[in-house]
C-alpha cells in the first residue's frame, strides 16, 4: 500500500500548483497516515468496527483517487422532486457544481480553503484526508440570515472508479442568528470504494444548524463520515441519520457545546440486512453550564446484518445544571444478527440530569399475534411493527419537509 499511496501521492503533486509549504504539510500527514495506517481493533474507538479488516475483504487493494482536473457531467436525474432545494454535487469527490439560486446572494460567501488544514479528529483517517483533499470550500452563513430552502448536498459515485479511496471536506460558519438546513444525500453507482468525509461546523450565538444524513440506496461501498460541531451561546444543532444502503458505514459526531443554553440532538436509524455492517458513534462535550443534549439510536438488523453504537455524554466540571440523555434500542430479526452497544457517561460536576441506556431484542410474537387476529397477514404484521418502532425517531425531526421526504424513503406510512 505503500507504494500505491506514494504513487498516487506525487500525481496530487505534479497535477495541482500547490506551494511547497503545502507539499510539505501534505507530506507530513501522508506519512502521518503510512505510519498509523487504518484504524483496527487495538483502536477502542473501532473496537466493533475494523476498517482495515473491512477495507481487505469489501475491496482488496485500494488506490489513491488523483484524477480531480476531469470534470464530471452532472446527471440532473439523481436530484430530489418536488422540494426546492440548493444544491452542492460532489462527483467521485470532486466538487461539480454549487447552486444557491434560491437564496440572497450578499447573505452567502463562498470560501475557498483548500489550503487549510482539518484538525478535528486525531485518527489515522483525518491524516488521509489532509494528504489527498482536492478543493475545499467554507460555505458562510451571514448574521441573521435564515436559508429560504434546504442545501441538498449530493454525494454521488460512477462507474468511472473502482477501488478507490476518496477523501473530500466542507466547513460551514453559521454567524449569529443564522439557520441552515442541510441534506446529505448519497448515490452511488460505483462498486468497492472508500469514502472518507470530514466536515466542520461553527454555530455562532443563536444560530440553529439542521442536518439530516441519507445513505438509503444500494450500493457496495464503504463510508466514513466525520462531523464537528462548535456551538455557543443559545445554538442549537439537530443531526439525523439514516443509514441503510452501503455495504459498511460509519458516522461520527463530535459535537462541543461551548455556550451557555446549547443544544445538541443525534438521531438515528440503522436498517440493515444482506451482511452489512454500520456504526454511529457521538460525542457530546458539555463544556459549559446550562446545555442540552439528546440522543436516540434505533437499529433493525436480519440476514446477518451487524450494527453498533458507542455515545458518550462527557460534563466538564464547569458544566453545572447539564441535561443529557441517550438511549439505543435494536430488533434483531435473525439469530445472525449482531448489535453492539457502548453507552458512556463521563461527568465532573454534582448538579446534572444525565441518563443512558440500551436494549435489543426481536419482534413481539404476541404483538404479532394480536395483529394477524384483526386481519394482517404475518408480513404485514411484522412491517407495521417495525415502523411503529422506527417512526419515533422520524419524529424527532423538526422539519416538516425533510421529515416527509424521509419517511417516504423508509416507506413509513401513518
Amino acid at each position: 500500500m505503500k507504494e500505491q499511496l506514494q504513487k498516487d501521492f506525487n500525481n496530487i503533486i505534479k497535477d495541482f500548483s500547490l506551494s511547497q509549504k503545502d507539499i510539505e504539510i501534505k507530506k507530513f500527514f501522508l506519512d502521518n497516515f503510512i505510519n498509523r495506517g487504518f484504524p483496527n481493533k487495538k483502536e477502542e474507538d473501532w473496537k466493533f468496527s475494523d476498517l482495515n479488516q473491512i477495507i481487505r475483504k469489501n475491496i482488496g487493494e485500494l488506490s489513491f483517487y488523483s484524477d480531480y482536473k476531469s470534470t464530471n457531467k452532472v446527471d440532473t436525474s439523481i436530484f430530489v422532486d418536488g422540494l426546492e432545494h440548493n444544491k452542492i454535487v460532489f462527483i467521485n469527490g470532486r466538487i461539480e457544481k454549487i447552486d444557491f439560486d434560491y437564496e440572497k446572494k450578499d447573505q452567502i460567501e463562498i470560501i475557498d480553503q483548500s489550503e487549510t488544514i482539518n484538525e478535528f479528529n486525531n485518527n489515522s483517517l483525518s491524516d488521509l484526508n489532509n494528504a489527498f483533499t482536492n478543493k475545499s470550500f467554507k460555505i458562510l452563513v451571514k448574521e441573521g440570515y435564515q436559508l429560504a430552502k434546504p442545501l441538498i448536498v449530493y454525494h454521488t459515485t460512477n462507474t468511472k472508479i473502482w477501488s478507490k479511496n476518496i477523501n473530500l471536506r466542507l466547513d460551514f460558519e453559521l454567524n449569529k442568528n443564522s439557520s441552515l438546513r442541510i441534506v446529505d444525500l448519497f448515490n452511488d453507482t460505483s462498486e468497492k470504494n472508500f469514502l472518507n468525509i470530514f466536515y466542520n461546523f461553527e454555530l455562532k450565538e443563536n444560530a440553529i444548524l439542521k442536518n439530516y444524513k441519507i445513505d438509503k440506496f444500494e450500493n457496495k461501498n464503504i463510508k466514513y463520515s466525520f462531523n464537528n460541531i462548535d456551538q455557543e451561546k443559545n445554538s442549537i444543532s439537530e443531526t439525523f441519520i439514516l443509514s441503510s444502503g452501503s455495504n459498511f458505514v460509519k458516522n461520527e459526531i463530535n459535537c462541543n457545546l461551548k455556550g451557555k443554553y446549547s443544544s445538541a440532538f443525534v438521531n438515528g436509524i440503522l436498517s440493515l440486512n444482506n451482511d452489512k455492517h454500520h456504526e454511529i458513534r457521538s460525542i457530546i462535550n458539555h463544556l459549559t453550564e446550562n446545555t442540552k443534549s439528546y440522543q436516540l439510536i434505533k437499529s433493525v438488523l436480519e440476514n446477518s446484518s451487524k450494527a453498533a453504537y458507542q455515545g458518550k455524554i462527557f460534563v466538564n466540571s464547569k458544566a453545572q445544571k447539564t441535561d443529557g440523555y441517550q438511549l439505543s434500542k435494536a430488533i434483531l430479526l435473525n439469530k445472525d444478527s449482531e448489535f453492539n452497544a457502548k453507552p458512556e457517561l463521563e461527568i465532573y460536576a454534582d448538579d446534572v440530569k444525565c441518563s443512558h441506556g440500551s436494549a435489543s431484542g426481536s419482534l413481539n410474537e404476541d404483538s404479532i399475534f394480536y395483529l394477524m387476529s384483526r386481519g394482517l397477514s404475518y408480513q404485514q404484521s411484522r412491517e407495521l411493527l417495525i415502523n411503529g418502532f422506527l417512526l419515533d425517531v422520524v419524529e424527532k425531526i423538526t422539519d416538516s419537509e425533510i421529515k416527509n421526504l424521509i419517511k417516504n424513503l423508509i416507506g413509513i406510512k401513518e
